[in-house]
């Protein structure tokens, strides 16, 4: 079964996975746009498309683990999930600061006063040189630097799971289990990085 869905996936170019990710905020715009998203359609917004891109950071860290446990292969879609992982997030911040917040002042003192903002706002920047540099050519330029600058995903991935929990009103479970699948991730590739190492 493993063989056939990785001949299956072999098949499938990248660009379905980008039209499908492009698609996803085009919807959410409609809705928005007729009603869709309830009474307040700007946070409404602003929350799906941060909750997709915390569901695609989570799909992104799946991809090592899973090939290594069951040997269902997601590598060649990696760039795209990490691509698109940014585009969601910049699209969040964007409905934030377009749509919700819009006054210059306000949005730089919510920056420097909010910790959950000034985390999420790490997180972003964290992100910047990831998508800047996932391309071949970066990949060429930098050799062995590539890898270690895209070490940056980890904290960026924290970052945006603490994000989801300190904004979150009260004790809620959902933010947890996302910030706590992260760090589940995450672990699961300590045993590899010691054993790369020290060989």
């Amino acid at each position: 079964m493993i063989n056939l869905t990785n001949q299956f996936l072999r098949r499938l170019p990248p660009w379905v996975l980008y039209l499908l990710g492009g698609i996803y905020p085009c919807w959410l715009l409609y809705l928005g746009l007729t009603g869709g998203l309830g009474p307040d359609p700007v946070k409404a917004l602003e929350h799906e498309l941060g909750e997709r891109a915390l569901q695609l950071v989570i799909l992104g860290l799946t991809v090592t683990p899973l090939r290594r446990l069951t040997g269902l292969s997601l590598l060649k879609f990696r760039r795209a999930i990490g691509v698109l992982t940014f585009s969601y997030v910049a699209l969040h911040l964007l409905v934030w600061l377009v749509l919700d917040v819009q006054i210059l002042s306000q949005i730089l003192t919510d920056i420097a006063k909010r910790p959950y903002i000034t985390i999420g706002m790490a997180a972003f920047v964290l992100m910047l040189p990831l998508v800047l540099t996932s391309n071949n050519f970066s990949v060429r330029k930098l050799g062995r630097r590539w890898k270690r600058l895209h070490l940056l995903t980890y904290p960026a991935a924290i970052l945006g799971g603490l994000h989801y929990v300190m904004l979150a009103k009260g004790f809620q479970i959902e933010p947890l289990i996302y910030l706590a699948a992260i760090l589940a991730l995450l672990a699961l590739r300590v045993p590899s990085s010691r054993r790369r190492a020290t060989a």
